[in-house]
């Protein structure tokens, strides 16, 4: 029998051989012409249900490095590979800035993406008139998201994180802070407090009251100060950090006992249920953030994809249709930490998920659209050879230090070493290890994002929208106007009476969606 490695290798030189042959990539032109000329025939249903999955930190590099690795894990060269936000027909770039800063971070980028209007670094739910940390400039500064657009319409809405659930991106969706670090009113300056602002935690829990699907990490910031975490009750940093005494977990479960609610912490938990029984969900799989995939136990904490699965099928229920933010958090984390490993492996989790949500939804009926909120000083060159493992060495040394370096290097971050006032020379190490902090230039504890456009996908009704290069708050507007919620739905109606844009309800629409249900 031939060994795996074999295999792979034969597999990588069949596609080599193809490649030397010009009419493989004339037909393969051929063949992609067509498909772009079928494109030409725009979807302009009413989009019953949107999705936005959102790549924190998902930079272009990012995306490129994520397919190679998707395909290498498949014992492949990996360049060819396809990501499934690959196959969306429509990508278009968006403007990442914060009205205060050149180079973004999450919660500004949040408040644009979700709530349509640009605003300052560190703040969320908040117009650009607010001030960081300043409580009193909170109150007539608020903007509300088109998660709560949705609900509004009559649609069931969802989160879904792989970060706390009140971590900057999902915050944006409900919360109006000033200060994205508020989780809880125990990370709380006492003066905010007694000015009455409020945390992001008891914001989710009040704000909008029934978000129906809510699933990430962030039990700690539920629970009142110093109580025991149900699955770490002996490390006291997962304890409770409440300073309010609220048990906010209960005090949900309560509020939902006769809805058909059901709170939950584990994977066994969440799987078993029934999401015809299911109205409304509370999963908190961690006191902080979820573990990065790599160290996932598959056996007790769900994988993004498993959570994208469940929340699909709990929303699609109404009638009316849904909306559904995923976010990818932690691919942001391990490029913070110039853990690329970590980093490559939660986006190609995340397209996994994307690839799920695909097979439970219908292309005729349901917007999608995938981007991240912002880049990273992270990228990967040096001349490799094709089928160069991602987290290879470059095939020569430097010209300078005469050492070897890794392909994968960031422009800063704790990567940054010397050994004897030189740089480190990585042959001595593991660099594949899934820790490896890859070299930086500029010595930093955390790397920082990165300030280029970032790349949007979409596909599914009026997904041409989102074109060209635009400002990043465009993206929400966009996905109502094809939804019909919102600002300006008089294009719904047309000067008759009757709906201007379609229903998907075509047979074929039709079809898939019976052999939704049947699934």
């Amino acid at each position: 029998r031939c060994s795996p490695y074999l295999i792979s290798h034969l597999k990588k030189r069949n596609v080599w051989q193809r490649e030397k042959d010009p009419q493989f990539w004339n037909t393969l032109a051929q063949q992609t012409l067509k498909e772009a000329l079928m494109q030409q025939k725009l979807n302009q249903n009413v989009a019953k249900n949107l999705i936005l999955f959102l790549g924190d930190g998902m930079g272009v590099p990012t995306v490129t490095a994520a397919r190679i690795l998707k395909g290498q894990l498949k014992g492949q060269s990996g360049e060819e590979t396809q990501l499934e936000m690959d196959k969306f027909p429509f990508v278009s770039l968006a403007k990442t800035y914060n009205t205060n800063a050149q180079v973004p971070d999450s919660a500004g980028t949040a408040t644009a993406y979700l709530c349509g209007v640009k605003a300052n670094e560190g703040t969320v739910g908040v117009s650009a008139a607010a001030v960081r940390s300043q409580c009193n400039t909170t109150e007539g500064n608020e903007v509300t998201s088109i998660l709560k657009w949705a609900k509004d319409s009559g649609k069931s809405v969802g989160i879904v994180t792989t970060t706390r659930v009140n971590h900057a991106t999902p915050s944006a969706a409900y919360a109006h802070s000033v200060d994205r670090d508020w989780y809880s009113d125990g990370e709380m300056p006492p003066e905010a407090l007694q000015a009455g602002c409020k945390d992001i935690a008891r914001q989710l829990m009040e704000n909008i009251p029934n978000i129906d699907v809510i699933m990430g990490g962030g039990r700690k910031y539920m629970y009142p100060k110093n109580q025991s975490d149900v699955e770490y009750p002996n490390i006291p940093k997962h304890s409770g950090t409440r300073k309010d005494g609220r048990n906010l977990v209960e005090e949900w479960i309560a509020k939902k006992k006769d809805k058909k609610g059901h709170y939950v912490w584990n994977k066994k938990q969440v799987l078993s249920l029934n999401p015809n029984n299911v109205d409304y969900l509370l999963g908190l799989f961690e006191p902080g953030d979820l573990t990065y995939e790599l160290e996932r136990n598959s056996e007790t904490d769900p994988s993004l994809t498993e959570m994208v699965e469940v929340a699909i099928k709990i929303l699609r229920k109404n009638s009316n249709g849904f909306y559904l933010l995923v976010e990818g958090g932690r691919i942001d984390h391990g490029h913070h930490e110039g853990k690329a490993k970590q980093a490559l492996h939660e986006a190609v989790e995340m397209d996994r998920a994307i690839g799920r949500a695909h097979l439970l939804t219908s292309i005729h009926d349901t917007l999608t659209v995938v981007t991240a909120d912002h880049s990273h000083m992270f990228n990967f060159g040096g001349y490799t050879h094709r089928g160069n493992t991602i987290f290879g060495l470059a095939p020569m040394l430097s010209d300078v230090d005469q050492k070897p370096f890794t392909s994968i290097l960031y422009g800063n971050g704790p990567g940054y070493k010397l050994v004897n006032g030189a740089r480190e020379n990585v042959s001595t190490i593991d660099f594949e290890e899934n820790n490896y902090q890859a070299q930086a230039a500029v010595p930093l504890s955390m790397e920082t994002h990165g300030g280029e456009d970032v790349a949007v996908f979409a596909k599914g009704p009026l997904a041409h929208l989102l074109h060209g290069v635009h400002e990043q708050n465009y993206i929400p507007h966009v996905m109502a106007y094809a939804a019909c919620i919102g600002q300006n739905r008089e294009h719904c109606i047309a000067h008759d009476g009757t709906a201007a844009l379609k229903p998907a309800l075509s047979s074929i629409a039709a079809l898939l969606t019976v052999t939704r249900f049947l699934c």
